[in-house]
């Protein structure tokens, strides 16, 4: 674990799972998306708020021999056949739901056949999963995710909070880290000294090593609040 001049504490290996979208993890078995649900679970101590005063360097290759891991290796073969980037699908899915604001992103499917994972949401808290090609950029018909009255009612509470847009979370962060926005959510956050705090869960990875660096960062100030290398 190192520590940057700002404070933020640098981890590497797993990253602590983000707290994610609580309606889009309660309809796991319904296909939704998963994107802060597939993280691991280790925990750490609260980090220190503060963004990095510059932008990550290149990190060292994950075996001494310089190959690739399992996880390098599947954005390797699966980030450059994704045409279509995180706003490209963004903007499709949030034309597909009329009077719709984007919440989450994920890149997903195969080489050969490559689609993000997206989610929306109007301002009562009604959400819908959209699957858009990543290569022709084309949405399919959008499903209607959790009907509970609390869920619609906390995500309704969030978006409010929420001044901070996906696409100005993911500039924030791909100032710090060049590279490859592959997924992007609005949560709670999980980090930081406000326990009400918004925040956006932004990954990026770089194609000169593939590994992903993720940040979670203040959706009402676009402060960094937390970032992780992972190169396991």
């Amino acid at each position: 674990m190192d520590t940057n001049r700002s404070g933020v504490v640098v981890r590497r290996g797993r990253p602590a799972g983000p707290r994610t979208i609580g309606l889009v993890c309660a309809v796991a078995a319904a296909g939704a998306l998963l994107s802060g649900c597939a993280h691991g679970n280790d925990t750490g101590s609260p980090q220190k708020s503060g963004a990095p005063s510059r932008a990550v360097p290149a990190t060292a290759a994950a075996s001494p021999t310089g190959s690739l891991n399992a996880d390098q290796a599947r954005r390797k073969a699966l980030v450059p056949k994704a045409k279509v980037d995180y706003g490209q699908a963004l903007k499709a899915a949030i034309a597909a739901v009329p009077a719709s604001e984007a919440i989450a992103a994920e890149l997903k499917g195969t080489p050969a056949s490559p689609y993000w994972d997206t989610v929306v949401a109007t301002t009562d808290g009604a959400a819908y999963a959209v699957r858009v090609d990543a290569v022709s950029g084309k949405a399919e018909q959008p499903r209607p995710q959790s009907e509970d009255p609390e869920d619609k009612q906390e995500l309704a509470a969030r978006l409010s909070k929420a001044t901070v847009t996906a696409q100005q979370a993911a500039q924030t962060a791909t100032e710090k880290t060049k590279g490859t926005v592959t997924t992007i959510e609005l949560g709670d956050a999980d980090h930081g000294n406000n326990n009400d705090t918004v925040a956006w869960t932004v990954g990026v990875v770089t194609t000169n090593d593939w590994n992903e660096t993720t940040y979670e960062i203040d959706a009402t100030n676009r402060k960094v609040l937390w970032m992780h290398i992972d190169q396991d």
